[in-house]
C-alpha cells in the first residue's frame, strides 16, 4: 500500500488555510515545484523547519540505537503520514495510534505494524482489525487492555468475528491520579490472566504512561515517575514468572516526549532479545513530539533540550496598534496552540536584528482570542512593530498546533531572510 494522498496529483484549493491563490487548481508537488517563498502565504501561518525536522529525527534515531531500546513514535502528535513514513525510514519500530480511526489512517497510509496505546473495545474496530490482520500476514495491531471487563468485552465481540489471528495485547499498569490503567500489580495480574484464558487475545507485554503522573523534572516529580516505571518492570516480571507469555517476543512500552531518558534508566535492562533470561523482550518508546519539538513545554522538560530543534512557528500579522505598547496579532485560538502556554514573539520580519530584539525584548503574549493575540511591548514604542508588520511566533506542545492545519508549508530554513517552502505536509485529524 502506499501513503495516504501523497502530494503527486492532489490538488489544492480555498480549503488549503493561508496558501496563496495561485496554489488553487495546482497539484501540490506541482505548486511546490514553483519555488514558493513564505511571504506568498497569508497570514497567520503555521509552518514547519525542513532542517530541523531532519536534525530531530538524526538524533532520536541514534540515541533510541545507542540505548538499545526501540521506538514506535505517537502518530497522534503530528496525523501526518508523511513525517510517519520518515520515522519509520529512520528505523522506527512501528507507528503508535490511539483510536481505531487513527489506526485505519495508519492502515491506509501502509503502516505495517500499529501500537494502539488504548483499550479496543469498539465492535466495529475489533472486526476491522480482525479482516485487515487475517487478510495480510505481515500487518498486525497491539491494543492494551487494564481491566478484566475490556477483556470480556474484547472477547464477545471476537466470538461474533471468529478471527483466525489473536490479538496481540498489552497489559497496561497505571497509577492512582493517573489516567488509565491497572492500579495495582496484582489487578494486573488478574487481567493477563483473563487475556491468557480467551482464545482469542495473546499477552503481548506490558505499558503504560508515565506523563500524566509528573510535569516537570524536579527531584521529586522524577522520583515519581521512576517508582512507576519500577512498577511496570516488576509487572512484566511477574508476568514471565507466572508463565502467561506463551511465546516471545513480547513488549515493554513505556514513555511519552517528556521522560525517555527515565525509561531506559529503570525498564531498558529488559532488553532481552534473545531471550536469554526470559521471553524474548523489546523495549519499545512512543515518543511522538520529538521530531517537531517546541519552543515550550518540551523545551523544558525533555532530556534532549538543547540537543533537539524546534520545527514549528507560527507567523502572524500586526493588525492594529491601538495603544502604546499593545499590537493585535491575527492569529488566534484557531491557529496556534495555547494548552501548554502561549505564544512567544521571537523576531519580527523583514528587519535587521538588532531592531527586532529592540522591539520585542521582554515583550510577552499575555492572551489570545479566537482569531487575535494579544501582545504587550515591554517598551511602548509606538514606532515599533508598525501595522502590517510580521512576527514569527514559538509555540509550544505540537499535539495541539498541528490539528489546527490541513496543510502546512514546510520551509528549508525557519531562520532565513527569505523562507523558501520546499514541501507541503497533509495532516489527518
Amino acid at each position: 500500500m502506499t501513503m495516504l494522498e501523497p502530494n503527486t496529483g492532489t490538488v489544492l484549493g480555498p480549503g488549503c488555510k493561508s496558501l496563496p491563490p495561485r496554489a488553487w487548481a495546482m497539484g501540490a508537488a506541482d505548486f511546490v515545484a514553483t519555488a514558493p517563498e513564505l511571504a506568498e502565504f497569508t497570514t497567520p501561518v503555521l509552518t514547519l523547519d525542513e532542517s530541523a525536522l531532519a536534525h530531530n529525527l538524526a538524533v532520536l534515531a541514534d540515541w533510541t540505537e545507542r540505548a538499545g531500546v526501540a521506538l514506535a513514535p505517537h502518530g497522534k502528535t503530528t496525523m501526518a503520514p508523511q513525517l510517519w513514513a520518515r520515522q519509520l525510514e529512520a528505523g522506527a519500530w512501528g507507528i503508535t495510534l490511539a483510536t481505531p480511526w487513527q489506526a485505519q489512517v495508519g492502515r491506509a497510509a501502509g503502516v505495517s505494524r500499529i501500537l494502539l496505546a488504548n483499550a479496543l473495545v469498539d465492535p466495529v474496530g475489533i472486526a476491522w482489525v480482525c479482516h485487515e490482520q487475517d487478510a495480510d500476514p505481515t500487518f498486525s495491531v497491539t491494543c492494551w487492555a487494564d481491566s478484566v471487563q475490556t477483556v470480556q468485552a474484547m472477547t464477545g465481540a471476537l466470538e461474533r468475528a471468529a478471527p483466525g489471528r489473536p490479538i496481540d495485547v498489552v497489559i497496561e499498569l497505571g497509577a492512582d491520579g493517573g489516567r488509565t490503567g491497572a492500579r495495582t500489580l496484582d489487578k494486573g495480574l488478574e487481567v493477563a490472566r483473563a487475556v491468557h484464558a480467551s482464545p482469542w487475545l495473546r499477552v503481548a507485554g506490558v505499558g503504560g504512561y508515565e506523563g500524566a503522573l509528573a510535569h516537570d523534572r524536579s527531584p521529586d516529580g522524577l522520583r515519581v515517575i521512576g517508582d512507576y516505571l519500577d512498577r511496570v518492570a516488576a509487572l512484566h516480571r511477574r508476568l514471565d514468572h507466572a508463565g502467561l507469555y506463551d511465546a516471545g517476543p513480547v513488549i515493554v512500552t513505556v514513555g511519552g516526549s517528556a521522560y525517555p531518558d527515565q525509561v531506559v534508566a529503570h525498564c531498558g535492562p529488559l532488553g532481552d532479545l534473545e531471550g536469554a533470561h526470559g521471553t524474548a523482550t523489546t523495549v519499545v518508546l512512543r515518543s511522538g513530539a520529538y521530531i517537531v519539538h517546541d519552543d515550550g513545554f518540551y523545551a523544558g522538560i525533555s532530556p534532549f533540550a538543547g540537543t533537539l530543534r524546534s520545527a514549528m512557528h507560527a507567523w502572524a500579522r500586526v493588525l492594529s496598534r491601538p495603544e502604546p505598547g499593545l499590537a493585535l496579532l491575527d492569529a488566534g485560538k484557531r491557529d496556534v496552540s495555547v494548552d501548554e502556554g502561549l505564544p512567544v514573539a521571537q523576531l519580527a520580519v523583514g528587519v535587521e536584528p538588532a531592531q527586532s530584539r529592540a522591539w520585542l525584548d521582554d515583550s510577552m503574549v499575555t492572551g489570545v482570542n479566537d482569531q487575535h493575540a494579544f501582545l504587550r511591548l515591554a517598551r511602548g514604542d509606538p514606532d515599533a512593530l508598525p501595522v502590517g508588520s510580521v512576527v514569527r511566533l514559538g509555540l509550544s506542545h505540537p499535539c495541539t498546533a498541528l490539528d489546527k492545519w490541513r496543510r502546512i508549508p514546510v520551509v528549508a530554513d525557519a531562520d532565513a531572510a527569505r523562507p523558501q517552502v520546499v514541501d507541503l505536509v497533509t495532516t489527518w485529524f
